[in-house]
């Protein structure tokens, strides 16, 4: 009953607390973060439920580059959920064919299901797979979490 009573929430939070917005990707920043431009404004946009490696880790790069090679210069539509410290819209974001962007980068191994921020079923599933398969950051024997990398880094 809580999972049902949490995916309730979650949805009622996605169609309530949410705003749609459609523009043009310009620049790819990280393996989870990109700029869009719609209308006049650029939006900065931090991928919501998938955390990446940070600059310095293993895979960072190929992450990057793997983000880039799916949505650089595309069309691409953003469900905002939130809006992070820094100022950059949390959200899910699709291409104009419905590929979800966030899940296309779990699968393929370059990003963590960031369960601490989202309890989706299919970002958990996703990331078992591609671990199970040892695709893109599970290659590496013990990969390090990029919140656990921070922290570290912080200290």
């Amino acid at each position: 009953m809580r999972i049902q009573t949490g995916f309730i929430f979650f949805c009622l939070l996605l169609c309530c607390a949410s705003e749609e917005q459609s523009g043009h990707v310009v620049k790819v920043i990280d393996g989870d973060t990109f700029e869009m431009k719609s209308g006049n404004e650029k939006i900065r946009v931090r991928l919501f439920g998938i955390d990446s490696p940070e600059r310095g880790q293993p895979f960072n790069v190929k992450a990057k580059e793997f983000t880039a090679s799916l949505i650089a210069g595309k069309d691409i539509r953003v469900v905002v959920v939130d809006t992070d410290r820094y100022g950059r819209s949390v959200a899910e974001a699709y291409l104009m064919d419905g590929t979800h962007v966030n899940a296309a980068i779990v699968e393929a191994g370059y990003a963590w299901h960031f369960k601490q921020y989202s309890q989706d079923p299919e970002l958990a599933r996703l990331e078992a797979g591609a671990h199970a398969k040892r695709q893109g950051l599970w290659k590496e024997e013990n990969p390090v979490a990029p919140w656990d990398f921070r922290r570290r880094r912080s200290k």
